[in-house]
């Protein structure tokens, strides 16, 4: 592999990286908030999370880089005051972390492309489970404006006060722990 490519797999990494960390925490904002009928689908995507964001440092760490750390909080990109907010919010995470799986997958090779083309194939269906609302190109949505917000992290959070976004392409380094908005 070449440096270049390697740096576009770690880039590419780092920023999935940054999203299941707002996704972790978007689910610890959904589970606090989603009525008892869908609790354990949202306990199953939170686990889900930390899987992959563990799997994830371990990868960054075996390309020899320093894993993203998550910023404290994150500020939401709406209100979630009641479950169907809640809903809405986790729809919104995977949607975002479906985009920067497909990043991910144009950027990595072997194992590490499959294993990002799964999470994305995840993340889609996730999306779908709590929207209720499918789109062909999974993780492509974003790119074609739908659902464009300047504000909103990769796995559609914003970190607080304390950490702030940068808006732009994937890849892009600010002090966030989620990776940029996607246009």
């Amino acid at each position: 592999m070449s440096e270049e490519a390697r740096q576009a797999e770690v880039t590419a990494l780092q920023a999935a990286l940054a999203a299941e960390h707002a996704a972790v925490y978007g689910y610890g904002v959904v589970g606090g908030r989603i009525g008892e009928r869908r609790r354990t689908e949202a306990r199953t995507a939170y686990d889900a999370h930390r899987a992959r964001r563990d799997a994830l440092v371990r990868a960054v760490r075996d390309l020899g880089a320093a894993p993203v750390a998550a910023s404290a909080a994150y500020e939401l990109p709406f209100p979630v005051g009641d479950g169907a907010a809640a809903v809405r919010l986790a729809a919104r995470l995977e949607e975002r972390l479906a985009g920067v799986y497909s990043d991910l997958v144009r950027a990595a090779t072997g194992t590490r492309r499959a294993d990002a083309a799964g999470a994305l194939r995840e993340a889609a269906v996730r999306a779908v489970r709590w929207s209720g609302e499918s789109v062909a190109f999974p993780g492509l949505a974003e790119r074609s404006g739908a659902r464009t917000d300047e504000r909103t992290g990769a796995a559609g959070t914003t970190p607080s006060a304390t950490a702030s976004i940068t808006s732009g392409t994937s890849g892009t380094s600010g002090t966030s722990a989620t990776a940029p908005a996607r246009h």
